[in-house]
């Protein structure tokens, strides 16, 4: 097992993301966003120059938090545009020697609606292929997207789409309503949603909230283990399992990643919080006997 993270929580340069990981003593991070722009989005140069900036530092990158079939793209987008996402990724990823690229099943329908889940598996299906004829495994993750409904939705996807793997994110259970049923019912519960898909992990994020008050309303992000993500339990079961891929932070607390004004945003204390909550989950693997390697 080893330690990474979304760095781009601790700051928009890729300077200061090289320096909070540094910080924490770690040797990796994910790649999501430099100075508000993806990865995969960035112009030609512009990511040549933070290739050879990661590669001065010594910092590896284990894995793309892509855009591809994300929350902020509906199932009847034009799906060139995640086919151009693919094919400024693989190159980048390979540049980089990244092998596990974060993808999605794209944005929720309001419930009652249709969700289209035949295109949802064949986009994915092609997405997968794609990466795999390049050697990089495409994982979902259970975010706000069609198999973040409930696990049974997760499993589905496993069912439809050969080859694809999951990312398991502690935090995104506790705010979304478990919609395996007829109509949304409880919150999901992290533990029960990890024990249904865990053997198709091969990553994991770590974020902790709170259930929010009401559907659609931002949860109360926490430190890892406060909340109600099961973190210490998954992390112990993940353990116990033999689990020997990268566990990332995705911190949240001190400002939330989908927020729209970055302006608002207290970029030292983004710095600040992600090095505590990177230290703080240190702890709590500290506390299950689980080292990093």
């Amino acid at each position: 097992m080893k330690l990474t993270g979304f760095s781009d929580e601790a700051a928009r340069p890729l300077a200061k993301q090289i320096e909070a990981t540094k910080a924490l003593g770690w040797s990796h991070l994910s790649a999501r966003g430099v100075d508000g722009v993806n990865f995969h989005e960035v112009p030609e140069e512009t990511f040549a120059a933070l290739a050879d900036q990661l590669d001065e530092a010594g910092i590896r990158v284990p894995e793309f938090g892509s855009l591809i079939g994300n929350w902020g793209k509906k199932i009847d987008s034009d799906f060139a545009i995640t086919v151009a996402e693919i094919e400024r990724a693989i190159p980048r990823m390979q540049r980089l020697g990244t092998k596990l690229i974060r993808i999605m099943s794209y944005a929720q329908e309001p419930w009652g609606q249709e969700q289209h889940e035949q295109e949802r598996f064949r986009r994915l299906r092609e997405m997968v292929q794609r990466f795999a004829d390049a050697g990089i495994t495409a994982a979902h993750e259970n975010c706000m997207n069609w198999g973040g409904f409930s696990a049974a939705h997760t499993l589905r996807l496993i069912e439809e789409v050969p080859g694809l793997k999951l990312v398991f994110d502690t935090g995104n259970p506790v705010f979304q309503l478990d919609r395996s049923a007829s109509q949304p019912g409880h919150w999901q519960d992290a533990f029960a949603f990890w024990e249904t898909v865990r053997d198709h992990v091969v990553h994991i994020h770590i974020k902790d909230c709170l259930n929010p008050t009401a559907a659609g309303v931002e949860p109360v992000y926490t430190w890892p283990g406060e909340g109600q993500g099961k973190v210490k339990e998954i992390l112990l079961d993940a353990k116990t399992r033999g689990y020997d891929g990268f566990i990332a932070i995705e911190p949240h607390v001190a400002t939330v990643f989908h927020v729209k004004d970055q302006s608002q945003v207290d970029w030292q204390q983004c710095y600040d919080s992600y090095v505590t909550y990177g230290k703080k989950l240190e702890s709590l693997l500290q506390e299950i006997d689980w080292l990093p390697q």
